[in-house]
C-alpha cells in the first residue's frame, strides 16, 4: 500500500484530517513528526493546516527549520510529492519550494467559509482527477492567506500554467457587500494554489482534507487530490 507522510509541527491542526483523507484514498498515512529527520520511506509528503510554532516571525517561518522540512526539501528535489495545506503552503513558500509568500488577508480579519475554486491545471501530482475549469468548494481558514509575489513571478507563473487553483464563484457565506466577493484574502489573480515548476509539488490554502465526505463538511471536493496523488505514485 502507498504510503503517504503526514508531517506534525508544534502547533498544527489538521494531521488528524489529512491522515483520514489519505486512508480514504486508499492509502496508509503515515505520522512525520516535526523534530524527526526520517522520512520513513514515504513515496509523498502532506504538510497539513494549523499554526506551527505558534505562527512567531513570519506564518511557516520557524517550520521551514525543522529537520523534518530540511529532509523534505532534499526529497523534494529528487522528485517527491508534496502538498502543502493553507500553513502547510506557509511552510513550503517560506522554504523556498514555492513562490511568492502568504500574507495577512486584505482586510485584516480571519476568513473561515466554504470557498468555490476553480481548477486551473490538471497536470500535477495531485490534480489529475479534476477537470479544468472545474470548480470545487472547499472549506477555507486562514487569517494569513492572501497569495502575493512580484509581476515577474506572477507572470511566469501564469505562462507555464503553475497556477493551480483560483479563487471564483458564488462561496457559501461571501457576499459582495461585505468586501470580500469571491477572493476572500485578496490574493493577487485570485490564486489559491501554485505548484512548482514540475507539478510534484503543490501549495494551497483552502482545506480539501476537509471535503472528502458528504457527511462531515461540504461534501466530497477534495478528495481527489488524495484520490490523484495515489494514482500518480502508482503509475
Amino acid at each position: 500500500m502507498t504510503k503517504i507522510g503526514v508531517v506534525t509541527y508544534p502547533g498544527t491542526l489538521d494531521d488528524v484530517d489529512a491522515a483520514r483523507a489519505v486512508r480514504r484514498a486508499g492509502a496508509e498515512p503515515v505520522a512525520l513528526w516535526h523534530a524527526d529527520a526520517d522520512l520513513h520511506g514515504v513515496a509523498a509528503v502532506i504538510l497539513p493546516g494549523g499554526f506551527s510554532y505558534g505562527d512567531y516571525v513570519r506564518a511557516g517561518a520557524i517550520a521551514s527549520l525543522a529537520p523534518v522540512t530540511r529532509s523534505i526539501v532534499d526529497a523534494a528535489a529528487q522528485g517527491l510529492p508534496v502538498l502543502g495545506i493553507c500553513n502547510g503552503f506557509q511552510v513550503l513558500c517560506e522554504a523556498g519550494l514555492l513562490p511568492g509568500a502568504l500574507t495577512r488577508n486584505r482586510d485584516g480579519r480571519f476568513v473561515a467559509r466554504n470557498q468555490t475554486l476553480q481548477v486551473v491545471n490538471t497536470q500535477t501530482a495531485w490534480t489529475s482527477q479534476y477537470e479544468t475549469g472545474e470548480e470545487i468548494l472547499i472549506p477555507l481558514k486562514s487569517g494569513e492567506g492572501r497569495y502575493v509575489a512580484n509581476a515577474a513571478v506572477l507572470d511566469e507563473l501564469e505562462a507555464e500554467g503553475r497556477v493551480v487553483f483560483r479563487y471564483t464563484g458564488h462561496s457559501a457565506g461571501a457576499s459582495f457587500a461585505d468586501g470580500l466577493g469571491y477572493n476572500p484574502n485578496g490574493s493577487l489573480r485570485d490564486i489559491a494554489g501554485v505548484a512548482s515548476s514540475n507539478g510534484r509539488i503543490v501549495g494551497l490554502m483552502p482545506h480539501p482534507e476537509h471535503a472528502i465526505d458528504s457527511l462531515c463538511g461540504p461534501g466530497e471536493d477534495g478528495l481527489p487530490i488524495f484520490a490523484g496523488l495515489v494514482q500518480s505514485v502508482a503509475a
